[in-house]
């Protein structure tokens, strides 16, 4: 683990990406059946992908790796943004929970722009 990471658990960007997934599963839970192997299941291993990547980059030995794995995880955000905005424009979410997953989504991503500076300013020292 990098140093000043006593676990990824910790780290409030990981904890709102858990509970972001959550989220990602309910909404996901009514869409069409035939959707089961496509659209479904690609936004939940792309929401998935932004917790697991934080908790790999924390538990890589070196700030520069954990740095790569913020990345990482800011592009599976992304993916999963796509992912909803599409879901929306389908008519599989409503508006409200549609509103909800991008607000959360944007703290997400925010957090995760504030962690990546925190670690470059740790890797420059």
């Amino acid at each position: 683990m990098t140093a000043g990471v006593t676990s990824y658990r910790n780290l409030e960007v990981w904890q709102f990406a858990v509970n972001w997934i959550l989220l990602v599963y309910r909404a996901s839970a009514g869409w069409p059946r035939d959707e089961r192997f496509g659209l479904t299941s690609q936004v939940r291993r792309a929401a998935v992908s932004v917790a697991s990547n934080i908790a790999e980059g924390a538990a890589r030995r070196t700030t520069g790796e954990f740095l790569q794995f913020v990345g990482i995880a800011r592009g599976s955000l992304a993916e999963a943004e796509t992912q909803l905005i599409i879901a929306a424009r389908l008519g599989y979410l409503e508006p409200d929970v549609e509103s909800r997953l991008m607000t959360a989504a944007d703290r997400i991503s925010r957090m995760l722009v504030s962690l990546a500076a925190a670690l470059r300013d740790r890797k420059g020292r």
